[in-house]
């Protein structure tokens, strides 16, 4: 589906079919994995040209959807940019790398140097003008309100983005490990592949050009976990697919934990179980935290599209993990 766009999106107000084209093709960039990528040069050129320009509009309480890729975030962030006034950018990497050149840990537009986590230190108000007039071109030429930036890596930088933007909100998105672990396995296996780099193959999937995210989820993020570092070089060694992902769900929901224990009334943490159960009022209760009134089209658009799924069956981890992927499912309220 281009865009994300299906034949129940299509029924919505054409403003909405509108604003996610112009999200899709020129202000959220082709990844590695994706096809397209030949537009990648235009879309850098726009958000140079956007850089250089007094900002189209102003730009008041963006939105972040965060967690952990293949949680729920992409089917959130289309059912919110039901409302009239969303302007929903699906995984903008291109726009953070054009405005920060050390975030892109996956490899899609840079092989330097790269962070996972990003601190409040490392913005500054260059990178806040930068984002805004990007932000505010956005909003100017989709004729939206709000933006709504779905970026689950951002669950690691929220220090860094409240020092840009300081009125931001976040969602954070929280779902069953199990789930999580075969959704992702299952994304790698289908568009994973391998590209010529000179002479060499260079593989491409969920864990970036060359194992390139999983190098600095390791080094950054295992290496400072409490609980996971003294088996870093057990887990360095990881290839199965549901291990890595595994991994990568412990170290977000314990940082989506960490938020929830914090009281930060600016994050909003949220089960995708809940989403799906509890459909209406849970999106109301989103609606209000974004600073936005109601819409009907949204409601019922949420209504028709999530469901709720069952539960993935368990499979067996390494030991290394096994302890506290139990106890992290346990604490979020999954008994299995």
């Amino acid at each position: 589906m281009i865009a994300q766009i299906n034949k129940a999106y299509l029924k919505l107000r054409w403003g909405r079919i509108y604003s996610r084209f112009l999200s899709y093709f020129l202000f959220e960039g082709r990844p590695v994995t994706t096809r397209g990528r030949w537009i990648n040069p235009l879309v850098f050129f726009l958000f140079w040209l956007w850089k250089t320009l007094p900002q189209l509009k102003k730009v008041k309480r963006p939105t972040f959807i965060i967690g952990t890729g293949r949680s729920g975030t992409t089917v959130l962030g289309i059912v919110l940019s039901a409302h009239r006034h969303v302007g929903f950018l699906n995984e903008p990497k291109a726009i953070w790398h054009s405005v920060y050149g050390k975030e892109d840990i996956i490899g899609s537009y840079s092989m330097g140097e790269a962070n996972y986590r990003l601190e409040a230190a490392q913005g500054n108000e260059k990178i806040a003008r930068r984002v805004r007039r990007i932000f505010g071109a956005y909003l100017r030429f989709s004729f939206n309100r709000l933006v709504l930036d779905k970026y689950p890596e951002m669950a690691f930088r929220v220090p860094f983005v409240k020092e840009v933007l300081p009125d931001a909100r976040f969602i954070f998105i929280a779902r069953n490990g199990w789930n999580t672990i075969h959704s992702i396995s299952r994304w790698s296996e289908i568009h994973g592949n391998q590209k010529p780099a000179d002479a060499e193959e260079e593989t491409h999937d969920w864990w970036g050009v060359d194992d390139r995210k999983w190098a600095i989820m390791v080094d950054e993020l295992v290496a400072a976990d409490e609980a996971l570092a003294p088996h870093i070089d057990e887990i360095r060694g990881f290839d199965d697919h549901k291990h890595r992902a595994a991994v990568e769900w412990i170290l977000t929901m314990k940082e989506g934990l960490r938020f929830r224990e914090s009281g930060d009334e600016d994050i909003y943490f949220l089960r995708y179980e809940d989403l799906t159960e509890d459909t209406p009022a849970t999106i109301d209760s989103l609606v209000d935290f974004m600073g936005l009134q109601k819409d009907p089209q949204l409601d019922a658009y949420a209504v028709e599209t999530l469901r709720p799924n069952n539960p993935k069956t368990a499979i067996d981890l390494p030991e290394s993990i096994a302890v506290e992927f139990d106890k992290t499912m346990k604490t979020l309220g999954y008994e299995d």
